[in-house]
């Protein structure tokens, strides 16, 4: 296995627990991947170095067939997902109740109720097929449909179309922004039904202790069927395996491309050089002397806050990072945990954690802008910064190769990648025993595990283990 994220190291643990005997390479010096925490700005506060709050792992049907409290992780679920606060000092909430939700919506409480309801209440029928490869035939046909019909739409015209007032809109647009593409393309509702429904049925929690919490839960369990794994240890190409019958590597297909060099055939070496990376972010994190003071009381209360006022303000910063130049007003989507979590700052103080969406390989210094979003729906923010740290693009990718130009999700996630990514043979490659499993391959990205155990099951299949 090469490379320990969640992905890797979900397919490592697939692996072993069919009795195959696995070791996982890591190139740094720490496992995780996207799942990493360390003190990045003061002794004592503890920062999620890339992803911070996981609707998608505790949804995951890989992670929930594994015994991961036994191995540490501890699931903490803020009293309110996620606020979308307003310049005039109110609030749209997503609660885990639906009901609360849709009151504070007002008018259009109803039309989100018809919408997200069904997909709530079978949530866990839906999650196993929308995390892999479209299913041949679908367990359950009706739903999935539902689902499709309301996820292919561009969200701002979905939006327009479902809800009339600018809240709500407001609160949608905020969702499906986390698509990392712009709202008017076509599939981007899909990610803010998801992460809707998501809220309802599992919440959006946090790991206690920060996300390594997940990684290093995998990396227990794994070791515990009799894994190994190696720091430290990076491997440049598939050579360096010697007569390994089976490898999966947990990179996206620029990585991969490298490794492989001429053993694979030229048309596959093009679609890997050819394939299409997202927009970047750029990602600080502050130790505080005090919570981020909002004007809007239920920020106080929500584990992520999204941050940039109308539909139309956040649809053209989500248009600008797929140009030249971020956006002056960039949508900005800040997680606090500190507020639930006492392991994250010393006694009385706290950390957060912001990123906005930037051109691919965008080399533009964020952080006026990021705090200037801030300070405007909670004056006097700067005033209880103690310490900052920030990310570039770049920055983002010397921390972890996967996270390419600072592309988060592994490869653009519009319609015609999604699907079929990296290519038509999705986990497998032409080489004998040589599989794909990172967040480049379906179900695409977030932390859930679910790439690499498609991925390993395939493997297995190809060795008939499975």
């Amino acid at each position: 296995m090469i490379g320990s994220g969640p992905n890797g190291l979900t397919a490592a643990i697939v692996l072993a627990q069919a009795g195959v005997r696995t070791t996982v390479f890591e190139a740094q010096a720490t496992i995780g991947g996207g799942a990493r925490s360390a003190e990045l700005t003061l002794p004592g506060f503890v920062h999620d170095i890339c992803s911070a709050v996981h609707p998608l792992a505790v949804s995951s049907p890989a992670f929930g067939g594994f015994p991961l409290a036994e191995h540490g992780l501890e699931w903490i679920q803020p009293a309110v997902p996620m606020a979308h606060p307003f310049d005039d000092g109110s609030a749209a909430i997503l609660a885990r109740s639906l009901d609360e939700t849709c009151a504070r919506l007002g008018a259009d409480g109803g039309a989100y109720r018809r919408a997200v309801g069904p997909l709530v209440r079978r949530w866990r029928e839906l999650v196993p097929m929308i995390q892999g490869p479209l299913p041949r035939a679908p367990a359950h046909a009706w739903l999935l449909a539902r689902f499709g019909a309301l996820g292919f739409w561009p969200a701002a015209g979905l939006a327009r179309l479902l809800f009339r007032g600018a809240p709500a809109r407001a609160f949608f647009a905020g969702n499906a922004a986390h698509a990392v593409l712009p709202l008017e393309a076509f599939g981007s509702a899909a990610f803010g039904w998801v992460l809707a429904a998501a809220g309802h049925a599992v919440g959006w929690p946090i790991p206690r202790g920060g996300s390594q919490a997940i990684a290093n839960a995998l990396a227990s369990y794994f070791e515990s069927l009799g894994g190994e794994i190696v720091t430290n240890a990076r491997i440049g190409s598939l050579d360096e395996l010697g007569e390994t019958p089976l490898v999966l590597c947990d990179v996206t297909p620029r990585q991969f491309a490298r490794m492989a060099g001429n053993r694979l055939p030229d048309s596959f070496q093009r679609k890997m050089e050819g394939y299409r990376y997202g927009p970047g972010v750029f990602k600080i994190d502050w130790a505080l002397r005090a919570p981020i003071p909002w004007k809007a009381a239920d920020c106080g209360r929500a584990g992520t806050v999204h941050v940039g006022g109308g539909m139309e303000e956040i649809a053209a910063s989500e248009r600008a990072m797929v140009g030249t130049a971020p956006s002056e007003r960039p949508f900005v989507l800040v997680a606090q945990p500190s507020l639930f979590d006492d392991t994250r700052a010393p006694a009385g103080r706290h950390t957060a954690w912001a990123y906005c969406h930037v051109p691919h390989a965008s080399a533009a210094d964020m952080t006026e802008r990021i705090e200037g979003q801030i300070e405007r729906f909670a004056p006097g923010f700067r005033g209880c910064i103690l310490a900052r740290h920030s990310m570039t693009c770049a920055d983002l990718e010397r921390h972890n190769a996967n996270l390419v130009g600072g592309d988060i999700t592994g490869g653009s996630q519009d319609l015609r990648q999604l699907v079929l990514r990296p290519s038509r043979r999705l986990y497998g490659t032409p080489i004998e025993g040589v599989y794909l499993c990172s967040s480049s391959t379906p179900p695409g990205g977030g932390v859930h595990g679910m790439c690499g155990w498609h991925a390993a099951h395939a493997a297995l299949r190809g060795r008939g283990l499975g």
